[in-house]
């Protein structure tokens, strides 16, 4: 961040925004669309996209499109400011419902496609005389496995939050009782 950043963040949020961003790099995010999206999270009002610009020292038309490509997440909206024409900014604050849409983002773009495409090829297989039973078992076993994850995963997001809160605070338990299931089981 250059210098207009450093006189007008805190030096804890420049620590956040900037890792923020390195950390979207690694989630396959590019970094300033992270970074506008730290900022915001930690603005307690809405902002401009000119004022985005200035306290992260990054061009306007980079903000806009970063703007854009949060506001497809459906993690950042557009809100209005009495007295100001400009469109202003705001993050979603809620963490858990955060996690919520991108983590449905993040399956709709990425896991409900390879299904589609692992649900292609397993009825391609099976139609096929010639088919390898080895590739067909692996396909089959990769498709059962993300249908399974998919469901649990669907579960759990359609939990109220609290309830979310709530198994997350068991997942130890969870273990713990399964495992002791499971040595039941073997005994």
């Amino acid at each position: 961040m250059s210098e207009p950043a450093k006189n007008t963040l805190a030096p804890v949020a420049q620590k956040f925004i900037l890792h923020w961003g390195e950390m979207g790099t690694r989630w396959g995010i590019n970094r300033t669309v992270a970074q506008v999206h730290a900022l915001l999270f930690l603005s307690p009002h809405p902002l401009p996209a000119d004022e985005i610009s200035e306290t992260l020292a990054v061009a306007r038309s980079n903000v806009s499109t970063s703007l854009r490509e949060l506001q497809g997440w459906r993690i950042v909206r557009v809100v209005h400011v009495l007295g100001d024409r400009r469109d202003h900014f705001e993050s979603i604050k809620d963490v858990w419902e955060i996690f919520r849409i991108v983590s449905e983002e993040r399956k709709r773009r990425e896991i409900d496609p390879t299904l589609h495409v692992l649900a292609e090829c397993v009825r391609e297989i099976k139609s096929s005389p010639q088919s390898d039973a080895y590739t067909r078992e692996r396909l089959e076993s990769m498709l059962e496995f993300l249908t399974a994850m998919t469901g649990l995963f669907e579960e759990i997001i359609r939990m109220p939050t609290g309830a979310l809160k709530g198994v997350v605070k068991l997942r130890g338990k969870v273990i713990t009782l399964l495992g002791s299931e499971k040595k039941k089981a073997a005994g």
